[in-house]
């Protein structure tokens, strides 16, 4: 019974209300979720948004104008304790292969233009997984995965087609970072004009209304919104004249443009009969940064272990299949994704290196538990955190991740229990010291496991010459022309 008023307590401090249909876990309320059997080989659809804030959409209270967002939250499932990493390529590693990026080196940061590293080569992506399967695949919008050789571009990591850029930090209207052009598809430079949220949906709305339905699909729409810099089109910036403060004026604009970005796929995926039998996941990739987004009432913000850094907006939309209004309250994490996806595309998962992940869709179609016993949150030399249950452990949580792989002072754990304390405001390391020590163990566990993380300089280094075009070498280019196929 004390139980059950903690979760009652959390949901009401939340502002959920009680409209939405919540799950905790509860194995008998599968019925109320799943509507039917899911079909085999849906459509897949997952929208990730870059640095977008808790409370900056509007399902969660925020005053930015988010209607097709909410729509979506309305419609499909809201996976209210949804976890990512810290910032940006991370999350994307993670994504994409269903490990800890603590495996493969990608812990600590993002992939930098100049790194000389991406996602290792031998790792087996989300794409490659898909294709394997019959799927048609393509990314629309931001890779931030390695651009050092052709090996490492999205058409030779398993898709069809790419439309976008490698880097994050673009200008929204040249397209240009630091100097160098970052607009391709197919992998091949590509000049043209417009703002590059237009743009990610342009060509997504194109690859749906031309898509082959004789195969499913597999379409990762990666927006690079509301990432810095801040900038947006002047009819978006006059919707929010009444905010002050300039950049979050521009962030509010680049939010809303992006919800009518979203709402432009959706309809074409209605429009063409696809919506039916098309599985769509919309999350950002890590919290909202404090100079523009909010995360109110989380503790933190991107770069950060603490809730407002990595968890998250999420909802997961399947019409007829999945509940409208339903709220997952377990919390899952974004490798969950990998396994969860492959299964329902009936796709191979036995594979040389193991997966982190676990098949979610139990917890998201008929309200089970956690397929986890424990979710690593992150892993670095310098800090880390894991969630066990209702209680996390974080380790140097106000240490970014950006410098997380560089020698520091600070030697700071602190607990907390999230069903009584949502937003990390009291440190229960004393009150509880075996849970404490529990939890260390598991986190020190991980830590052996780790592998040593690339880290490259966050300032380009005075001797690094920018291309012309972001990841285009001669040798690589005429390689691509003689092999690139494509499906589109």
């Amino acid at each position: 019974m004390k139980s059950e008023i903690n979760r009652r307590k959390f949901i009401k401090a939340m502002g959920m209300g009680a409209a939405p249909l919540v799950i905790s876990g509860c194995t008998g309320t599968g019925e109320l979720f799943a509507k039917k059997t899911p079909p085999n080989k849906p459509n897949i659809v997952f929208i990730l948004a870059d640095d977008l804030g808790w409370k900056d959409v509007g399902y969660h209270g925020g005053d930015i104008k988010t209607p097709n967002i909410d729509k979506l939250a309305s419609e499909g499932t809201r996976l209210d304790q949804f976890y990512v990493q810290p910032v940006c390529s991370p999350t994307r590693s993670s994504l994409m292969t269903g490990r800890y990026p603590m495996r493969y080196g990608l812990q600590v940061g993002v992939v930098r233009p100049w790194a000389k590293h991406g996602l290792p080569l031998e790792e087996r992506t989300l794409a490659q997984a898909l294709k394997e399967a019959g799927y048609t695949t393509a990314i629309c919008g931001k890779w931030h995965l390695g651009h050092l050789s052709s090996q490492y571009l999205p058409t030779s990591r398993g898709f069809d087609h790419q439309y976008g850029h490698y880097n994050g930090a673009l200008d929204y209207f040249t397209h240009i970072r630091d100097g160098g052009l970052d607009w391709h598809r197919d992998d091949q430079p590509l000049r043209e004009q417009g703002y590059t949220t237009n743009l990610i949906a342009d060509e997504s709305v194109r690859l749906v209304e031309q898509h082959d339905v004789s195969r499913p699909l597999f379409l990762y729409v990666a927006f690079n919104a509301p990432h810095s810099p801040f900038q947006a089109p002047q009819s978006y910036i006059d919707m929010y004249k009444h905010i002050k403060a300039k950049n979050r004026r521009i962030y509010a604009a680049m939010v809303t443009c992006m919800d009518d970005a979203i709402g432009r796929v959706v309809s074409a995926l209605d429009k063409r009969g696809l919506k039916h039998n098309t599985l769509l996941i919309f999350c950002s990739d890590n919290g909202g940064t404090g100079v523009v987004g909010s995360n109110v009432p989380l503790r933190g913000q991107k770069a950060q272990l603490y809730e407002g850094g990595v968890r998250v907006p999420a909802i997961a939309v399947w019409p007829e299949v999945l509940k409208a209004g339903a709220v997952v309250k377990e919390p899952l994490h974004i490798v969950d994704m990998y396994p969860t996806l492959l299964k329902l595309a009936g796709a191979r998962l036995e594979q040389a290196l193991p997966i982190d992940g676990k098949d979610a869709w139990p917890t998201i179609a008929q309200g089970r538990p956690s397929p986890h016993e424990e979710i690593l949150l992150n892993s670095t030399p310098a800090n880390g955190a894991i969630r066990r249950g209702d209680w996390k452990l974080v380790y140097n949580g106000s240490i970014s991740a950006n410098n997380a792989g560089r020698q520091v002072n600070e030697n700071r754990f602190e607990l907390f229990n999230l069903l009584d304390d949502p937003y990390e405001r009291d440190d229960l390391i004393d009150k509880y010291p075996r849970k404490f020590q529990e939890l260390k163990q598991r986190l020190e566990l991980y830590a052996r496991q780790a592998a040593v993380p690339n880290i490259p300089p966050n300032k380009m280094p005075k001797d690094f010459k920018v291309p012309k075009v972001w990841g285009q070498r001669t040798e690589d280019r005429e390689q691509r022309t003689e092999n690139r196929k494509s499906d589109f």
